[in-house]
């Protein structure tokens, strides 16, 4: 199910940001959805509450709710570390990475690629065999 080593490092994670199990609130709520009968009869769904911050976070991705609580946590420990952080945070980098791929160039930078893509064709054509049936 859940390996160890996943759970070590989010302890690792919510010690390195201060963030205690005594701070959290945690209640399991009767889930919605696909599951059947487990998640009709069972509280798999995972609500938790960080004091401090008050931020709130609420997981029902599996059926069960040891996986549950887990992937809350780890949900909870991220949104936290994007406030503490903010631009710091693994997330907003990884934002701001796509960002800066999907923004347009400039028609300076678009002519060079372009020059550099005619002299790649260019060398390879000259490097093709020559076609005898001309002669």
């Amino acid at each position: 199910m859940l390996s160890p080593e996943k759970e070590k490092t989010l302890q690792e994670k919510m010690e390195r940001l201060g963030i205690r199990e005594a701070d959290i609130i945690e209640r399991f709520v009767r889930s919605a959805g696909p599951g059947g009968q487990n998640v009709n009869k069972v509280a798999t769904c995972v609500y938790l509450k960080h004091l401090p911050t008050g931020i709130e976070v609420k997981c029902q991705q599996e059926r069960h709710q040891a996986m549950n609580r887990f992937f809350a946590r780890r949900l909870l420990v991220q949104k936290i570390e994007n406030a503490v952080l903010g631009k710091e945070s693994e997330e907003q980098q990884r934002i701001q990475k796509v960002r800066r791929q999907k923004r347009r160039r400039s028609r300076r930078a678009k002519e060079k690629v372009l020059e550099i893509k005619h002299l790649q064709t260019r060398k390879k054509s000259e490097r093709a065999k020559p076609d005898l049936s001309d002669y």
